[in-house]
């Protein structure tokens, strides 16, 4: 599972974990909100919850899980403690290792990116623009909870960008024993 802010790499890191471990499988709802978003913008909710978003999500995590012997990359923010506990300790029972990668890159770079990368909008739902998004969680650090070691079997957290290739090795080190 990834945990980060927006930009802060969750997906890029989760797209090359993919490429280096073969039986590994990318869950981003990102992918799930634009298809949504182009085909079925009807269902999608404009206020509260994303429901088909999160039932979407659900079905094809359970999908793999179920029906295939894959490797599962839970990517999107997953800040909220209470839906991160909720998600991985499922996971634990049942029986898989839990590994949780934190993205806690500096702010001014996340400005940066937002600022500098031109990523596709349709995505969002409730916010007009990628750094809306940013100020939003940037307001809520206050109120919630970072990850911690005790929430995963195994916990990574990235700070710089050179860090990414060294936690990468570890994760597929890991899936791959």
């Amino acid at each position: 599972m990834t945990v980060g802010m927006t930009h802060s790499g969750k997906s890029t890191f989760a797209r090359r974990l993919e490429e280096k471990v073969a039986d590994t499988v990318v869950v981003d709802q990102d992918d799930q909100a634009a298809f949504l978003n182009t085909h079925y913008s009807r269902l999608v909710p404009e206020d509260g919850p994303n429901t088909i978003k999160h039932r979407m999500t659900k079905i094809i995590v359970n999908y793999a899980v179920e029906e295939t012997e894959r490797n599962l990359v839970i990517c999107n923010s997953n800040r909220n403690p209470k839906a991160r506990k909720a998600i991985l300790d499922d996971f634990k029972r049942k029986g898989f290792s839990t590994i949780l990668v934190n993205f806690d890159v500096p702010f001014s770079l996340l400005e940066k990116r937002v600022t500098e990368r031109k990523r596709d909008s349709t995505v969002l739902r409730t916010a007009a623009s990628f750094d809306e998004v940013l100020q939003r969680q940037r307001e809520e650090l206050l109120h919630i909870k970072a990850p911690t070691a005790e929430e995963a079997d195994h916990f990574f957290t990235i700070e710089k960008e050179e860090e990414v290739k060294r936690v990468i090795e570890k994760v597929a080190h890991l899936l791959l024993s």
